[in-house]
């Protein structure tokens, strides 16, 4: 993995992480045990699809770094989709709140993507090969004069 995709998958692991802190904490004090590992599971599912979605993203563009927004679309589709599965199975569960895991599904699944897009947007990854700069010495050598053969 590269520096700076290690810099953004920690930029919103962190922040998810700790909203997910939070979710129990609230969970445990409206729902009481069940609530706090409702919350728990729902963090660290979100953390673990959305960390293997940005790990298949950033091999995948590796190869081919002109599929990347195909492949970012097609990645996020699968992990809402993945979710989507996840809650549809632990519906009727007993082993924890449902309604606390489905609400903080949902609130980190938010905060990961506000995090991934703060992210991305402060990394300002160059897109194009910047120009080289030009020698000084070449730039001073041509002022003022004319080129050969003009009058």
């Amino acid at each position: 993995m590269q520096v700076n995709d290690a810099r953004v998958l920690r930029g919103a692991a962190i922040p998810t992480a700790l909203a997910g802190i939070v979710a129990v904490i609230i969970s445990s004090l409206a729902a009481g045990a069940k609530g706090a590992v409702g919350a728990a599971a729902a963090t660290a599912v979100v953390l673990v699809f959305f960390a293997l979605g940005l790990f298949v993203l950033q091999r995948f563009t590796r190869k081919y770094p002109e599929m990347m927004m195909a492949v970012g679309l097609v990645t996020y589709m699968t992990q809402v989709l993945a979710l989507g599965i996840v809650l549809a199975a632990f519906k009727d569960t007993t082993l924890f709140n449902t309604r606390a895991f489905g609400l903080t599904v949902l609130g980190t699944a938010l905060v990961w993507t506000a995090a991934m897009a703060r992210g991305y947007l402060r990394e300002k990854t160059l897109y194009v090969e910047p120009e080289s700069p030009r020698d000084d010495a070449e730039d001073t050598a041509g002022k003022g004069q004319r080129p050969t053969g003009a009058p």
